[in-house]
């Protein structure tokens, strides 16, 4: 486990089935931390549709409206390493509580955001809940690793993880049910007086207000949960400090000369990007194909969504059996290939296509992390770090993606993901062909290898 001291395992000890998946005395805290990873599925993808939202508002550029992506995405880079400090400095359960509240603080923003009704203002808010949901995720994810044996972190990551997209399907049924059907209205916009436009914007952006409030008393109750509980001790060992090294300088001299965690932070930034790039456009690509609506899009969406929902408890058992990395390449390769049908293929097969990328999305962005982390000791905090700053490329890659899509076609577009997804591909590869340092757990039932 990441982080926590344990003794290596017994060579006749191979299978992670044969650990608990939670430590004795923590399944209360493991369930209020579920809470956690779905509450900003439910953030991030009630903020996917807005890119096709906002557009429509504030009738803007496809690059425009991918701002949205850039404001939320972006949080999680600039925030992440403060993160780290405060996990630091006070313990991951601090962190946790601060990026709850400061989350809840972003959501209760959009009330204001409705009544000044500038596209500037929703972003000030969606920053700030992506700000509360960097701190919640760098503290959330290696704190899961923590609740119990090493054999079983990347597992017990994954099944924590799996709760993540009932959040996302939460919130893009939100979005398709309390949202989108608002902003269909068909009205040609260039035909309305001032008065009538501020009108219409002001019932439009009260739709988009209201999901959010709900989800702000949400983040407080699971903060008021998890204060409730005692937290665990963790014990953490120094793994590979020089002669001479200051502390702090030792835990990132740790994280730099493992080429594990320094390719994990590549392939987790390429992961995000393909899973944004394609929720993000899949709307667009299902108008094209089939001419649909925003709300037919979003039935799509909500279906991909679903798929990975079910993928990821399927893929928690199966790398109980089979090593993840390995279960990694299998799926990343497939992803790039059922890209490339997308594109060549706008049609119904193209759409059924990019729905099925989601099954594959399942299992990467939590056996990357837990692959990346593995026996960092407490350079960990700022590993987890790293690895969250890693999901602004769910920032930068989309606007790529949103450049194709206004100079050719949602189609084309999508070699984007295609691109990303072979780079996890690669990285798959490397853990399966890299040779295991000395402190590393190698089991089949969890990630493998460990810094090299």
């Amino acid at each position: 486990m990441a982080g926590v001291a344990t003794k290596p395992p017994a060579a006749d000890d191979q299978r992670a089935g044969r650990e608990p998946l939670i430590g004795r005395g923590m399944v209360v805290l493991f369930i209020a931390l579920i809470g956690c990873f779905t509450a900003w599925g439910v953030a991030a993808d009630l903020t996917t549709p807005m890119v096709a939202g906002f557009k429509r508002i504030f009738d803007m550029s496809t690059f425009q409206a991918s701002l949205v992506q850039l404001a939320y995405f972006g949080a999680y880079f600039l925030l992440a390493l403060p993160a780290a400090f405060i996990n630091q400095r006070f313990g991951y359960k601090v962190g946790i509580l601060t990026g709850l509240g400061l989350a809840a603080l972003g959501a209760f923003a959009f009330y204001p955001a409705s009544k000044i009704m500038t596209y500037e203002a929703f972003l000030v808010a969606l920053f700030a809940i992506a700000a509360g949901c960097s701190i919640l995720e760098t503290s959330a994810n290696p704190y899961v690793l923590s609740l119990g044996p090493e054999k079983t972190a990347t597992r017990r990551l994954n099944f924590a993880q799996a709760f993540n997209p009932v959040g996302t399907n939460i919130g893009v049924l939100l979005a398709s049910t309390l949202i989108l059907p608002k902003l269909a209205d068909p009205v040609d916009i260039g035909s309305l007086s001032p008065a009538e436009l501020h009108t219409i914007r002001a019932g439009e952006l009260g739709a988009v207000m209201g999901p959010y409030l709900g989800l702000g008393f949400v983040l407080l109750l699971i903060a008021v949960a998890i204060a409730s509980q005692k937290a665990p001790p963790i014990v953490e060992e120094f793994p590979d400090a020089e002669p001479g090294d200051s502390r702090t300088g030792s835990l990132f001299a740790v994280l730099w000369r493992s080429k594990r965690y320094r390719y994990g932070v590549v392939a987790q930034f390429f992961n995000v990007a393909a899973q944004v790039c394609t929720w993000t456009y899949l709307i667009q690509y299902v108008q094209q194909a089939l001419g649909g609506s925003l709300q037919k899009g979003g039935a799509y969406l909500q279906a991909s969504l679903l798929v990975f929902l079910v993928s990821r408890f399927v893929m928690t058992w199966l790398i109980g059996r089979v090593r993840a990395t390995k279960v990694l390449t299998v799926l990343a390769f497939l992803a790039v290939l059922l890209c490339a049908f997308a594109m060549v293929s706008p049609n119904l097969a193209g759409v059924i296509a990019l729905v099925a990328v989601s099954f594959c999305l399942s299992l990467m962005f939590p056996t990357i992390y837990g692959v990346a982390l593995e026996g960092l000791g407490p350079a960990t905090k700022f590993g987890a770090a790293g690895l969250v700053m890693a999901i602004v490329g769910g920032a930068i890659m989309p606007l790529i993606q949103g450049k194709l899509v206004d100079s050719t076609s949602a189609a084309i577009s999508f070699v984007v993901p295609a691109v990303c997804f072979v780079v996890v591909g690669l990285y798959a590869l490397y853990d399966l062909f890299a040779r295991p340092a000395t402190h590393a757990t190698a089991s089949a039932g969890t990630s493998t290898g460990s810094a090299s």
